[in-house]
């Protein structure tokens, strides 16, 4: 059982450093375009037990009426990926003539 522990804390804390070098220069990123409404993500009740916290980082493609067409993650731990991605499909931003792309960084911390 503490290996298991052991393993799963270490894919934890590699999980949370993936980020590609010079994804914040990527020039297909629109800033902008603005939210128009947010969803806070739920915090899983996994991470909550662990004490886990973190940044996922999400790329986010918006359609021109301002949902949210698909996402891909960028980085952040493998336990909070999916409560960001639920929040962000949720999330609205002011319609545009045409689709855009977007970083979206969500932190996580137990309270």
């Amino acid at each position: 059982m503490r290996r298991l522990v052991a393993i799963s804390i270490g894919l934890l804390i590699c999980g949370a450093t993936i980020d590609p070098p010079g994804f914040a220069q990527d020039p297909q990123l629109d800033v902008s375009r603005k939210i128009v409404s947010r969803v806070v993500p739920v915090y899983p009740e996994l991470a909550r037990t662990m004490n886990l916290q973190g940044t996922v980082k999400i790329r986010v493609t918006v359609a021109p009426n301002g949902t949210v067409k698909s996402t891909e993650t960028v980085g952040g731990s493998p336990l909070l990926v999916k409560a960001a991605e639920n929040a962000v499909y949720k999330w609205r931003w002011i319609p545009a003539k045409q689709e855009s792309s977007h970083l979206v960084e969500l932190r996580f911390h137990p309270e």
